[in-house]
């Protein structure tokens, strides 16, 4: 089941549940593409049709962000749960060591992907790893792309950050049966960056340990008044 929210329609599936879909996708070799919504990318694709194409084109889109569960909730279905992406690469990591699955990192600071890979594989030696930095020049593209093709992966997750990673994916259909953006998640299974203590995630104020940590990224976070304001008119509206 799906929910529109701002035009962009959500799918309700729980972490288990989407981890389960995107097993059965390599298990059956189904190319699918995954995006994980959060009301920032929400908020930008009512200014930007051709995200809103991209994303509602995925073939999973989930609800990265206690303020997409709230904002299905104002609209009349329940979301269970959020499924952002870096708790979606992690509920996949012993799934993929059991079955024995290739991931390809692509994205980040170079040396950031690396790093990631050699922090998950102490814990799943079962998956098989490649990587490539996100700063590559456009002449360095196919280069990339056809290194992607001969690893062969079973789970391609792209952190090139929103939405580039979500055209590129979308771009570049037949390069894995698993296509996932996952923005910044490299850096925090590298170590580099902190996630919020527990207590923060289980009052899901994340968004405030962020800005406390980096306060330049209040503009940013501005967004999500002006995302909430939307889904209560859209609310009003119908």
């Amino acid at each position: 089941m799906r929910v529109n929210i701002l035009g962009v329609t959500v799918d309700t599936y729980s972490m288990s549940e989407t981890a389960e879909k995107i097993k059965l996708a390599v298990s059956a070799q189904r190319p699918i593409r995954v995006v994980t919504a959060n009301p920032e990318i929400i908020y930008a694709s009512q200014y930007n049709w051709a995200l809103k194409n991209v994303i509602n084109s995925a073939d999973i889109i989930t609800a990265d962000g206690i303020g997409v569960v709230w904002a299905a909730r104002q609209l009349g279905t329940q979301i269970e749960e959020r499924v952002t992406g870096i708790d979606l690469v992690q509920s996949l990591f012993p799934i993929a060591n059991a079955e024995k699955w290739r991931m390809y990192f692509l994205g980040g600071r170079p040396g950031i992907a690396e790093q990631a890979v050699k922090q998950v594989a102490e814990d799943y030696p079962g998956i098989v790893f490649h990587t490539s930095h996100g700063y590559f020049q456009p002449h360095e593209e196919s280069g990339i792309l056809k290194e992607i093709c001969e690893f062969r992966p079973d789970v391609l997750l792209v952190g090139l950050g929103a939405p580039r990673q979500e055209f590129w994916l979308a771009e570049h259909p037949g390069l894995t049966f698993v296509g996932i953006g996952v923005g910044g998640s490299f850096d925090a299974l590298a170590g580099t960056v902190r996630r919020a203590p527990k207590q923060f995630q289980d009052l899901h104020i994340e968004w405030l340990y962020r800005l406390l940590k980096e306060p330049w990224r209040w503009k940013r976070q501005t967004v999500l008044p002006r995302f909430l304001f939307k889904v209560l008119w859209q609310r009003l509206k119908s």
